[in-house]
């Protein structure tokens, strides 16, 4: 069995939903957990939440800019992180003929530039036998109408993994979740009625008959971050979306 006394992540985007939920589940199997994320509120909130004492510790910067994300692990000792786990990440959804560049290329700035530059700058903070946890999803090989471009980031992100993987291996270990739909604030913004109507048929769509909930994916973070046989796999916890049927006959 492996023991995570003793062992200390960071997880970037770790002051809400999986992030947060991943941190919570580091904590009670005895790791310190280390959260990162743009604001300095949400993140003391955070800790808060996972009851902040010496194993917690809030480490804010915004992973789209190089001179704050440098800055920030300017501050870390070498050798003093054993998982880098990174689930912060955006999303863009329209049609690609009228889809701005731009705003697909914010996203792409966001969802691989920024664990790209992250992983960089942390390549000497972490210790022989860690582990680099990227966030993918679905689309990248179950494609649906308007998601053209978050499709493809996150194949990029997995490219970045395997590659990785066989780069930095055998010191480091790289690998990718792939989570279907969660419940979690990132829909935050939708009307009430809309999002639960979406979250409704969605799971209905599902092997399993439901979304999913953060937790569940947090227990797929610690297995991919901790196993030390696990190296370029892209994990799907989906619950079943990769084999879905869209259409009812």
């Amino acid at each position: 069995m492996i023991t995570l006394d003793e062992k200390r992540a960071l997880i970037v985007g770790g002051g809400s939903g999986i992030g947060l939920a991943t941190a919570r589940l580091l904590l009670e199997e005895g790791a310190e957990a280390w959260i990162s994320g743009r604001t300095k509120a949400r993140l003391h909130a955070a800790l808060e939440k996972l009851g902040a004492d010496d194993r917690t510790r809030a480490l804010p910067f915004d992973m789209t800019d190089g001179i704050a994300v440098d800055a920030a692990f300017s501050e870390l000792a070498d050798n003093s992180i054993d998982y880098l786990i990174v689930t912060a990440s955006s999303a863009v959804h329209g049609p690609f003929e009228t889809l701005a560049l731009e705003d697909v290329q914010a996203m792409f700035g966001s969802k691989l530039w920024g664990p790209y530059r992250v992983a960089k700058a942390a390549l000497p903070k972490l210790r022989d036998d860690g582990s680099i946890t990227f966030f993918s999803g679905v689309l990248s090989r179950r494609p649906g109408r308007n998601c053209s471009g978050l499709g493809a980031v996150n194949a990029a992100v997995e490219g970045l993994t395997r590659g990785l993987a066989l780069e930095l291996g055998p010191r480091l270990r790289v690998n990718c979740i792939s989570p279907g739909m969660v419940r979690t604030e990132a829909y935050s913004g939708m009307p009430e009625d809309r999002r639960e109507a979406m979250y409704r048929d969605t799971g209905a769509s599902l092997p399993v008959g439901r979304i999913g909930e953060a937790e569940e994916i947090a227990q797929a973070v610690l297995f991919a971050a901790t196993n030390p046989y696990l190296t370029g796999q892209v994990l799907d916890v989906d619950g079943g979306h990769m084999i879905r049927q869209y259409a009812a006959h």
